[in-house]
């Protein structure tokens, strides 16, 4: 039984998370207090939150 790897056969999607306002949140990386720290902008209203998902 030569089948496909599990990991070949599931898909890769990216999802886009956008902001009350209309702009496209991305995620920033930022390095403060020795610790990094993952955090979503916003792109048009610099709104800063903890996950993508807090933006609705």
């Amino acid at each position: 039984m030569a089948g496909a790897s599990k990991n070949s056969r599931t898909t890769v999607t990216t999802h886009k998370f956008f902001c009350e306002c209309g702009g496209e949140v991305i995620m920033k990386t930022l390095f403060e207090k020795g610790r990094l720290k993952n955090v979503a902008e916003c792109t048009q209203c610099k709104r800063v939150e903890r996950r993508p998902k807090d933006f609705k």
